[in-house]
């Protein structure tokens, strides 16, 4: 293929040595277009750069030598093991070159051919070797040896040698079509490396210095252009739509706050306040609100859904899954009913009216069901959704234009969070959102007591849970990663729900009573355990992590985590908070069979910190973004080359994305720029 026939957006089967199989095989490393390979960076360098003669050679080296093939063996040793030596040789000396169970080198390695091979030098019946060196023929041209040689992520039948080879043939055809999308002045200001240079320095550097240059450059263009992107949403939804103006009516509010049996805490009033201000502007609000577990986010929610009610509109309140929707409804009810509010439940399986008259409910909460036909708004004016990372951008978007086509008002939006969300993901994921936090909790809770429970200790930790339930009438949950068994082997020993149930009811605790819970029962199957946990039919719930969100049994004290080590910091902490609600001393223990060190020891993070943020930091860290906050949901870019964690690139071009919009908000200065963000030219990082 030439340079004139190939663009960013060919397909890679098209290169020279990839055709329709390697194509298949590229497709799971996500490398389809000639952009996904040039984007596809490397992990590491291997250091070949030092070039010596074979004579001057030290076992211990990591070196390059060049020389002329001399002598190729193709031996068998007394265990049958096939082993291919190569004698190499240059004016100063000779060395072996071994290699294990590869003949077909006999069609490269040519007598009297002249190679540079890269490796360390070993001894190999005393005299000096190169173990599976790398090598190449094309002393040109060396991409293989004597440089930073770059290491990629593989898969079976994706070497690292084979990447470089075909990235290194595809920057040669596409290098002088790729564009500056950067403006000259962003360059400038921070120094960075331009475009092209900073593609051809990523893959093959001249040294470390170069390639952490050009990954600086990529990273600032490629978080910049993801803050561009956030932050003109953000502005096209405040300025060209128009929402119902919710006026605050304070003394309504203040008559309902004054009936709670709680105070509330000073992060509550100041949520409450930003989100009424919110309400009364004419452009729809877009509101984060992220607390704890327990923080206390449900009457924040009330209070807005009941101004929403006093100015005559409905709203709506989708949550991920019907045990949380049926839990708000159960606290809605108790909330807002007496205020006369009317609430109807509505899930897939089954819709539940709380009036007795034919007019719509004031507040319609539910699963998915209500993006459907069936669930019908005549004035939406807010919408808010719980657990919003678990829910799709499409999914959150329908909600949000149901109420349009009656009335051509926006909806305010409220979404909610109890995962916890380090300030750099917030400031890039959740960019286009206005955000309250909650951080403290509601007077009386206490800090919940947690331990990590060896395998040893599992006996007399069942002991305890038993003494604890019957002399304190206490409750517990005991959490299983799954329903049922796996015939998986990374899952089979992982305790399953169903079976640990049977175990438990029958051999640990057969003087209690237990129950089962899992998304798999049917509605009213959950709604009848629960209630039966509400009013102390139960003593354990086995469940699987649909208990996460949602469940709230203030008189449960004790939580067990089977497999702890599965779950990431942040949702063990989520999970938690499932007990401690009421004002009684509560424990959760961590059940873990494993012996890797640092699995123990990341589970005692949670022995120590309470914070769920800073809980939340770690696991960042430890694990990557990866699905903890439902990237994909939110249709977020799969970063290549800037990270999460860095929170000065983030806020400086977070800075110059804000500085360029608030200048020029439809980006006609900048075209290149304006292409790429309305998603018709394909300059960068993959979306």
């Amino acid at each position: 293929m030439g340079e004139n026939q190939v663009s960013l957006t060919t397909a890679v089967r098209y290169l020279k040595g990839v055709g329709p199989k390697m194509s298949q095989k590229l497709k799971k490393l996500e490398i389809e277009t000639i952009n996904d390979l040039i984007y596809y960076l490397p992990s590491y360098y291997k250091n070949f750069s030092l070039i010596n003669k074979i004579g001057l050679a030290q076992p211990g080296e990591i070196l390059t030598i060049k020389g002329r093939i001399k002598e190729f063996r193709n031996q068998y040793t007394k265990k049958g093991k096939n082993i291919q030596k190569v004698i190499l040789e240059d004016e100063s000396g000779q060395i072996q070159l071994i290699w294990f169970g590869q003949p077909f080198l006999r069609k490269t390695l040519k007598v009297n051919s002249q190679i540079a091979c890269s490796g360390k030098i070993e001894i190999w019946n005393g005299a000096k070797a190169m173990i599976s060196p790398e090598y190449e023929t094309n002393l040109q041209e060396m991409i293989h040896t004597g440089r930073l040689v770059p290491v990629y992520p593989e898969t079976k039948g994706v070497s690292s040698k084979y990447l470089r080879k075909i990235v290194k043939q595809c920057l040669k055809l596409i290098i002088n079509k790729i564009e500056e999308p950067l403006p000259s002045f962003i360059i400038q200001k921070y120094q960075l490396m331009p475009k092209k240079t900073a593609i051809l320095n990523i893959h093959f550097p001249r040294d470390l210095v170069t390639a952490q240059k050009a990954k600086e450059r990529l990273a600032f263009e490629e978080m910049f252009l993801i803050q561009l992107k956030i932050l003109q949403k953000k502005l096209n939804w405040q300025t060209s739509k128009i929402a119902p103006q919710l006026m605050t009516k304070k003394n309504k509010i203040q008559q309902m706050i004054k009936k709670l049996p709680f105070q509330l805490t000073n992060d509550q009033k100041k949520a409450i306040q930003e989100i009424l201000q919110d309400l009364e502007k004419q452009s729809p609000s877009n509101r984060l609100l992220q607390g704890d577990v327990g923080s206390g986010k449900t009457i924040v929610a009330a209070i807005a859904a009941y101004n929403s009610y006093l100015n005559g509109w409905q709203t709506a309140l989708m949550a991920p899954t019907e045990i949380l929707a049926w839990q708000h409804f159960q606290n809605f009810k108790k909330l807002l009913s007496p205020l006369g509010v009317k609430i109807m439940l509505l899930t897939s399986k089954k819709k539940v009216k709380t009036f007795k008259d034919s007019s719509l409910p004031n507040l319609i909460i539910g699963t998915h069901s209500l993006i459907h036909k069936r669930a019908n708004f005549q004035n939406l004016g807010l919408v808010i959704i719980d657990e919003q990372h678990r829910f799709g951008v499409a999914q959150r978007a329908l909600l949000v234009y149901k109420g349009v086509k009656k009335n051509q008002f926006f909806p305010h939006l409220l979404t909610m969070t109890a995962t916890p969300i380090p300030r750099t993901v917030n400031l890039t994921i959740n960019g286009d959102l206005d955000l309250s936090l909650i951080t403290e909790l509601p007077k009386g809770r206490q800090r919940i007591a947690t331990f990590v429970v060896p395998n040893y200790k599992r006996q007399a930790a069942y002991q305890w849970i038993e003494n604890q339930i019957k002399k304190n009438h206490t409750q517990a949950f005991i959490i299983c990663p799954l329903i049922e068994n796996s015939d998986s082997e990374t899952l089979k020993n992982v305790k399953a729900a169903k079976a640990e149930f049977k175990r438990l009811k029958k051999i640990v605790f057969p003087k209690l009573k237990l129950a089962l819970l899992h998304g798999k029962l049917k509605t009213q199957e959950k709604e009848k355990i629960l209630k039966k946990m509400q009013k102390r039919e139960i003593d354990i719930l086995v469940a699987t992590p649909v208990v996460e969100v949602g469940i709230d049994i203030p008189q449960a004290t004790i939580m067990v985590i089977e497999a702890a080590e599965r779950f990431g910091l942040a949702q063990l902490h989520q999970l938690r908070g499932r007990v401690g609600r009421g004002n009684r001393k509560s424990f959760c223990l961590l059940f873990s069979e494993s012996r890797n060190s640092k699995i123990i020891n990341r589970l005692k993070t949670l022995e120590k910190i309470y914070q769920g943020i800073k809980l939340a930091e770690i696991d960042l860290k430890l694990r990557g973004p990866g699905e903890i906050y439902g990237l994909r949901q939110h249709g977020f870019p799969k970063l290549k080359a800037a990270s999460l964690l860095d929170l000065p690139l983030i806020q400086k071009t977070r800075k110059e994305a804000a500085k360029i919009l608030s200048q020029n908000p439809n980006l006609n200065h900048y075209p290149i720029l304006k292409e790429i963000v309305s998603g018709k030219k394909n300059l960068t990082l993959p979306n």
